[in-house]
């Protein structure tokens, strides 16, 4: 990477005391370990817009999609001033390229996955979404988004920094005039990524690539911009994982020993059957890179997608 990844993350999860109770929920995670890797934006939705700390607590009411933020007790309906605040932050944000955002779990203003609404008897139902944080995905649907509770979860974990990466890779890639000799380049490091992804995008977007001299190279980036985000949306699987790791095994068909071709077949076995996590035989499968000099595979970002402290392949 040429410049530092920035995402942008919710204020209390950096430890900064804003919640309604002048509390926070530091993330050690994030601040410790994702610290080292990216350069955070801090964003706290509610006292950005105006509102004190302490607060009274707020929640979503009324339609769904469309809810009004309204105080718990006294009722004052605070929709206008986060949407308001929200437009002017969104203008800014879209200038500091962000390569994702880590939202806070619940907060009826940054929660992203299954939120709080109440209706007009006062029941809740968890089908909604944070006001700031479905402004945010509406707004850029291509930037990686996640909550800090997902992220204690290896597969989401490894799924959501992953994308952070490839976005930041792609961006470089942008920052470059568009030519179909950089996108060609791009596309081939990132082929067995996509493979492991999504098989099906992966042949699509070769199909582009392939053509792209017939299409105007504006509308072509943006079109491949489109098709590499739906491909890492899509979780890597341990059988498309095997498959891609066949693959690899196939360029050395003629340089391995039978020995071993016999480890390497015994580890991706094991992968397979959930007994060792995917960094053992793709550990193995760098050191017959090095080994074998294999340019074509050397390039690869699957076989290091990210920094090896981040231990993102070491789970079963």
């Amino acid at each position: 990477m040429t410049s530092a990844i920035r995402i942008g993350v919710s204020k209390c999860l950096l430890g900064e005391k804003v919640r309604f109770d002048g509390g926070h929920k530091h993330d050690r995670y994030i601040t410790g370990t994702l610290g080292q890797y990216f350069e955070f934006v801090p964003v706290c939705p509610e006292t950005d817009c105006g509102l004190g700390i302490p607060r009274e607590a707020m929640r979503l009411e009324g339609d769904v999609r469309h809810p009004r933020l309204v105080t718990n007790k006294t009722g004052i309906d605070r929709t206008e001033q986060m949407m308001s605040w929200a437009t002017h932050r969104l203008d800014q944000l879209e200038n500091d390229d962000l390569c994702g955002f880590i939202f806070k779990k619940d907060s009826p203003s940054s929660g992203l996955f299954r939120v709080k609404v109440y209706n007009r008897h006062g029941q809740p139902a968890r089908t909604g979404r944070g006001m700031f944080a479905a402004a945010f995905t509406e707004r850029f649907p291509r930037i990686p988004v996640e909550e800090e509770g997902r992220l204690h979860d290896p597969g989401l974990r490894e799924n959501f920094i992953e994308r952070v990466f490839a976005l930041k890779r792609w961006r470089e890639t942008l920052a470059e005039k568009k030519a179909m000799g950089r996108l060609v380049a791009f596309h081939t490091r990132e082929k067995l990524l996509l493979m492991a992804h999504s098989p099906k995008h992966y042949r699509e977007m070769g199909q582009l690539v392939a053509g792209g001299k017939q299409v105007d190279p504006v509308t072509l980036y943006d079109r491949y911009e489109g098709m590499l985000v739906e491909a890492l949306n899509l979780k890597a699987t341990v059988a498309k994982n095997t498959n891609v790791l066949m693959h690899i095994m196939g360029y050395f068909k003629k340089q391995l020993s039978g020995d071993e071709k016999q480890e390497l077949l015994e580890l991706i076995g094991n992968y397979r059957k959930g007994i060792l996590p995917l960094i053992v035989p793709v550990t193995l499968l760098n050191h017959f890179v090095r080994k074998y000099s294999q340019p074509y595979l050397s390039d690869q970002t699957y076989l290091k997608p990210h920094p090896l402290d981040l231990q993102l392949r070491n789970h079963v």
